[in-house]
C-alpha cells in the first residue's frame, strides 16, 4: 500500500480469541493486526454470539453508538453495540448485540443440530446493523472486508441502498467465502425481509432459493474482490468469479498476500 494511511473495515461471522468455531476465527484475528502494523486504520465488527463470554473478555456497551432500531418485516430490533480490547494489542473488537437475536448459548444450531430458524433474521439484523454502526461511527472505509455466510448482505446493501451514503462513496468491498455448511437455508422468506426500499429484484435473484451456498453466490456477484477460503468454496463458487479480482484458497494462509491483495483496490 502507499504511504498513505488506509482505513479498512473487517466484518466476520467470529473472530479468535472471542469465538472460535472454524479456521475463519484465526485470519480473522491476525489479518486486522497486520494490517494496523503497517500503520493502516481498522475496524472490526462481529456479533456478539451468547457463546462469547462477556466479563471474561470485558465487553462494556457503547452508549453512543447503541440505541438505533434495525427493521426487519416490520418489527423493530435494537441494536446494542459493546467494544472490547484484544488482549496484547492495539486493537477493539466492536459486537453487535441484539437480545431476542443472540443471547441463547449457540452460534447457528440448537443442541440437536437444528439450523435456527431466525438465522435469516439473525442475518439481516447484523448485516444492517453493521452499515448503520459504520454510518454512526462517521468513519469512511476504503474497503470492507466480509468473511463468512453470515456477511453476505454486505456487498449487496453497499452495492444498492447504501451506495449514496457519504461514508461508504469510494468504498470497496472483498467478500471471502468458504464451505460452510452449504446446503443449510435461509428460508423461503429471506430475499423478502432482506429487502429494503430501493433494490431492485434483479439484484436479489441471485439469492432466491436462500440456501448458504446461493448467498455466497450473491455475495459474490455483489463484491469487487473474492477471497477463495478453501477448495470447497472456490467449487461453488467458480462460475461467478468473471471479471472480479480474486485471491485463491492456496495463497490464503501469508497475511503479506492479502497486503497484497488488498492494494488493487487502494486508489
Amino acid at each position: 500500500m502507499s504511504q498513505e494511511k488506509k482505513r479498512v473495515l473487517f466484518v466476520s461471522s467470529e473472530m479468535s480469541p472471542f469465538l472460535e468455531t472454524s479456521p475463519l476465527a484465526t485470519i480473522a484475528r491476525m489479518l486486522p493486526q497486520a494490517l494496523q502494523e503497517q500503520e493502516n486504520e481498522i475496524r472490526i465488527l462481529v456479533p456478539r454470539f451468547g457463546v462469547i463470554n462477556e466479563r471474561r473478555n470485558r465487553l462494556h456497551e457503547v452508549v453512543r453508538l447503541s440505541g438505533i432500531n434495525i427493521s426487519i418485516d416490520d418489527n423493530d430490533n435494537p441494536l446494542i453495540i459493546k467494544v472490547a480490547s484484544i488482549p496484547n494489542t492495539k486493537m477493539q473488537v466492536y459486537f453487535l448485540d441484539n437480545e431476542d437475536f443472540f443471547h441463547r448459548k449457540a452460534v447457528f444450531n440448537d443442541e440437536n443440530g437444528k439450523f435456527f430458524e431466525d438465522n435469516d433474521e439473525r442475518t439481516i439484523f447484523f448485516c444492517k446493523g453493521v452499515m448503520e454502526t459504520v454510518k454512526k461511527l462517521g468513519w469512511s472505509p476504503d474497503i470492507i472486508h466480509c468473511q463468512g455466510w453470515m456477511t453476505s448482505l454486505i456487498p449487496l446493501y453497499l452495492k444498492t441502498i447504501y451506495k449514496d451514503e457519504p461514508v461508504f462513496r469510494g468504498t470497496k468491498v472483498i467478500y471471502s467465502v468458504y464451505h460452510e455448511n452449504i446446503d443449510n437455508s435461509l428460508g423461503a422468506d429471506f430475499v423478502r425481509k432482506a429487502s429494503m426500499n430501493s433494490i431492485d429484484e434483479i439484484c436479489l435473484e441471485c439469492f432466491e432459493n436462500a440456501s448458504v451456498n446461493q448467498v455466497n453466490i450473491g455475495a459474490v456477484m455483489h463484491s469487487d474482490g473474492i477471497v477463495t477460503g478453501s477448495d470447497e468454496a472456490h467449487r461453488s463458487v467458480e462460475n461467478h468469479l468473471e471479471g472480479k479480482l480474486v485471491m485463491r484458497h492456496s495463497d490464503v494462509d501469508a497475511e503479506q498476500n492479502y497486503v497484497t491483495f488488498y492494494k488493487q483496490f487502494m486508489p
